[in-house]
């Protein structure tokens, strides 16, 4: 089994996290992204930390397996902060090697030894049976809420 390392993303990274939200879209809606401005959206989280940050899974040799993005949600109800897995994308050639299990331990350590953290959600495409499976699997539920949205 491969050894998996997360850490915080550099600006160094910004070419590779472009990449993989490009490839997420397609894959998952079949949306073409114009990469100008994904540059300029993965940059301007890069540079703006309270907004969130991206983390990096990679292998003891440095290839880098998957990219995830956790933005802040304030939560009045609990007095703190949730963090919401975004935009995550575990390449092909890494899928079931544990890439998103990884990612989802890392921060519920966070959560469980932070006051500050109250809780981790995401949304998945409805289509998506694999990744809600792997959602199920780490012991999340999708029991409380539907994602209802409105887009420009």
């Amino acid at each position: 089994m491969t050894e998996i390392f997360i850490r915080k993303a550099t600006k160094q990274d910004h070419e590779t996290i472009v990449n993989c939200q490009i490839k997420m879209a397609f894959e998952t809606e079949g949306l073409i992204l114009d990469k100008k401005i994904v540059l300029n959206g993965v940059n301007q989280m890069l540079n703006e930390s309270p907004l969130g940050y991206y983390l990096i899974a990679e292998d003891s040799l440095k290839n880098i397996l998957g990219v995830m993005m956790v933005l802040y949600e304030w939560s009045d109800w609990r007095n703190g902060k949730i963090l919401w897995i975004h935009s995550l994308y575990v390449k092909p050639e890494y899928r079931t090697l544990g890439v998103f299990k990884t990612f989802y331990l890392y921060l519920k350590n966070l959560v469980t030894n932070s006051i500050e953290y109250k809780g981790m959600r995401l949304f998945v495409e409805k289509n998506n049976t694999t990744a809600q499976y792997a959602y199920k699997a780490v012991g999340m539920s999708n029991e409380h809420y539907d994602l209802f949205e409105w887009m420009k």
